[in-house]
């Protein structure tokens, strides 16, 4: 069989999502199919044939064959979702009416409720350190018919955003208006974490939250220390919780 370079690269373990790991896969059989055919070195390949024998054809009919083995693709913006509807994992609670959805991540921390009534909902990766908690109205901002409604009414005063990873785009021509943003993906030097930080906004990245519903009354501590670089690439939990008041049915 064929071999190349990433047999032996000490960075080519396997991918964290299967998706990915089958593209690698894919991409990896074309790439050794190509060798044992042309007889090519590995070094005439990379300087030579490679951007022939991986182009823009053999990626689409890779695009296809996954999709017809049933993966679907993550996604961090809703364009791709509505673009591709058929590649991308179903968005849910994209309309107004959605006034029941939450995020649910399966690493956000068991719910307890605290002296004040408040109940433990996330934590995410504090971008600036502040003096006093964070305390707003959640609300999710995860379309840019939402954005465009925000743009043209205003957006309500206290709002804590909640978005996905492409939020820094997405929020960006109203972001200045928010008291705070939980964003679900990204790391504190985002270019949504970027953004806050020099809007003086409390921000909190990579959030692990549940059970936080439109309405929602949440406070972030941001009295939290910001997550460093060495952090991050030492695998130090530094993270900031988040919780939401009782609500009435609760109470």
């Amino acid at each position: 069989m064929a071999s190349h370079y990433n047999d032996g690269d000490k960075y080519g373990d396997e991918a964290e999502f299967a998706i990915v790991e089958a593209f690698h896969a894919a991409i990896k059989t074309r790439v050794r199919e190509h060798l044992a055919t042309s007889g090519e070195t590995w070094d005439a390949f990379v300087f030579g044939s490679a951007p022939s024998v991986i182009d823009a054809g053999a990626l689409r009919a890779i695009d296809a064959r996954l999709l017809e083995l049933g993966h679907r693709y993550d996604w961090s913006a809703l364009a791709s979702v509505r673009e591709r509807p058929e590649a991308y994992k179903p968005a849910e609670g994209l309309d107004d009416d959605a006034t029941q959805f939450s995020f649910a991540h399966p690493e956000a921390p068991t719910p307890e409720t605290d002296e004040d009534g408040r109940v433990l909902c996330g934590i995410g990766d504090n971008v600036v350190g502040y003096p006093e908690y964070t305390t707003g109205t959640a609300r999710y901002l995860r379309s840019s018919d939402r954005v465009l409604k925000y743009l043209s009414d205003g957006v309500p005063p206290g709002t804590i955003a909640v978005i996905d990873d492409s939020g820094g785009t997405l929020t960006a021509p109203i972001l200045e208006q928010f008291a705070g943003v939980i964003c679900a993906g990204g790391t504190v030097r985002s270019h949504l974490g970027i953004l806050t930080r020099e809007y003086g906004i409390p921000c909190f990245m990579n959030a692990k939250v549940a059970d936080i519903i439109e309405g929602d009354t949440v406070v972030m501590e941001t009295t939290a220390a910001a997550k460093t670089a060495e952090a991050y690439q030492q695998g130090i939990a530094m993270t900031a919780r988040i919780w939401r008041h009782a609500r009435a049915d609760e109470a």
